[in-house]
């Protein structure tokens, strides 16, 4: 049987000459070949008819990290710390998420890609942590990626736990947004220990998950090869 065929969005960056590139952390790819998918990173300024072509060639995406979502996409407020924001990722991220909530198709969102799921359904975001979410802990320690920052509790009673076989998690931190109010069609499953919603499901999906931390990074832990060989599986079915 062929390997599932994977998506995985990209940033738009420039090169060390300042030509434009879509750039992409080879901790994905590693993350996705190693579980049993074939990696295919995906531009963000595809033609809309390349775009759905290459949709509906995939069997699964996976909605990696980067920088911030625009805050007119949420109603959301303005912030000096808010960077590097890339008007054609978000667009073709939340084409992608739609079309993949219409038509069940696996996808997987990594840190920002929670919260351009949470965006692209209807939720909100709190655009800086530390000013607008009292009491938070420090989800952006340092640049460290597999540096554990704190834990993530999981509902006992959600699909995930048996995904991960266990309900406490150890998780790497690397992000000053968060989920706010929460999309309609999502679930929240797991939490830091500060309230902040760090694991969402999709309510009536095949496979709809995404988590705040980055488990590309954290190969090491049994819990996260699980989550990427469980969603790799459902993908090639």
């Amino acid at each position: 049987m062929p390997k599932p065929l994977i998506g995985i969005s990209t940033r738009n960056t420039r090169d060390s000459d300042l030509h434009p590139t879509a750039s992409l952390q080879f901790a994905y790819i590693h993350a996705i070949s190693i579980s049993g998918g074939i990696p295919v990173p995906i531009a963000s300024n595809l033609p809309d008819e390349q775009l759905n072509d290459l949709f509906n060639r995939l069997d699964g995406i996976v909605f990696s990290g980067g920088g911030d979502i625009a805050v007119n996409l949420y109603d959301g407020k303005n912030h000096s710390s808010i960077s590097t924001v890339d008007d054609a990722r978000d667009t073709t991220e939340i084409f992608l998420l739609k079309q993949s909530a219409d038509t069940g198709k696996p996808v997987l969102g990594i840190c920002r890609g929670a919260q351009i799921m949470n965006v692209s359904l209807g939720g909100t975001l709190y655009s800086h942590l530390p000013d607008q979410f009292p009491g938070s802990v420090d989800h952006q320690p340092g640049n460290d990626r597999k540096k554990i920052a704190h834990l993530v509790n999981i509902d006992e009673s959600s699909r995930v736990t048996e995904i991960f076989g266990e309900t406490l998690l150890h998780v790497n931190s690397l992000h000053h947004q968060g989920i706010k109010d929460l999309a309609p069609t999502l679930k929240a499953v797991g939490y830091a220990p500060d309230g902040l919603v760090e694991l969402v499901e999709m309510k009536d999906h095949p496979f709809g998950v995404a988590v705040q931390w980055h488990p590309e990074w954290l190969m090491d832990q049994p819990s996260m090869q699980k989550l990427f060989s469980h969603f790799i599986a459902v993908c090639g079915r």
